[in-house]
């Protein structure tokens, strides 16, 4: 009697699960040894007692060319950003719970000045993670702090083509590296929240806005973690 043939795991699943047990091992190997703080450097912990409160909640709001506005939940500097870069080049992904707050602040602010206590929630669509970051982290960086943050995110969003990195490019050359970069999912009218980990320019966001909006949805505004100050030339943001 032939033996039946074994079942075949989706390699979908099989990346998720990948993606559970790289995210777990990294956070039980940072409780487990001792590392420097990212703040300020002094063991034992990731984010030390005097630096954690610079990662408190700072909201802000700004308002790029195109009329999209943006909550953020900290100032990409100082302690924040070398947090935001230990958790996006190094994988510190037990930073993502010390940062998540900000976040949360950040979409909180969004929601009452949008008129979300009259209306039903926005879908929060985070901008995409390109195929080279997630083959080199295994990780989607927004949609971990926006489940940190106790978020859920609406992966509608998609890279129609490849772009260059940001960094080193100055406010053009950004817009025309990421125009006409996206495509959304059918959205038929929704209410959309576009969120990142960081805005520079805004370049992405608006690209990601035009995206949404030509997919029928209706873009209300986007939160980021934190917001980097308008200094180009050298930047070394990722946004």
């Amino acid at each position: 009697m032939p033996h039946p043939a074994p079942a075949r795991i989706p390699p979908s699943l099989l990346r998720e699960l990948w993606r559970v047990t790289h995210a777990s091992l990294a956070e039980a190997g940072a409780l487990a040894f001792p590392v420097p703080c990212v703040g300020c450097g002094e063991p034992p912990r990731m984010l030390c007692e005097r630096c954690r409160p610079e990662v408190c909640p700072a909201p802000s709001l700004r308002e790029l060319d195109a009329g999209l506005r943006v909550w953020s939940g900290l100032p990409f500097s100082g302690v924040p950003a070398r947090a935001i870069r230990a958790l996006k080049a190094d994988l510190r992904t037990p930073l993502a719970r010390a940062l998540a707050p900000a976040l949360a602040c950040a979409l909180d602010e969004a929601w009452v000045a949008t008129g979300g206590a009259h209306a039903r929630p926005p879908l929060l669509l985070p901008i995409p993670t390109s195929r080279a970051s997630w083959r080199r982290r295994g990780v989607r960086v927004v949609e971990l702090l926006l489940r940190r943050a106790g978020a859920r995110p609406c992966r509608a969003l998609r890279h129609a083509r490849r772009v260059a990195d940001q960094r080193g490019l100055d406010r053009a050359d950004r817009g025309n590296n990421v125009a006409h970069s996206m495509r959304c999912a059918e959205m038929r009218g929704a209410t959309v929240l576009l969120v990142d980990d960081v805005v520079t320019t805004g370049a992405t966001l608006v690209e990601a806005s035009r995206a949404v909006t030509a997919a029928g949805g209706l873009v209300v505004g986007a939160v980021t973690l934190a917001s980097t100050p308008l200094v180009f030339g050298g930047s070394r943001s990722d946004a």
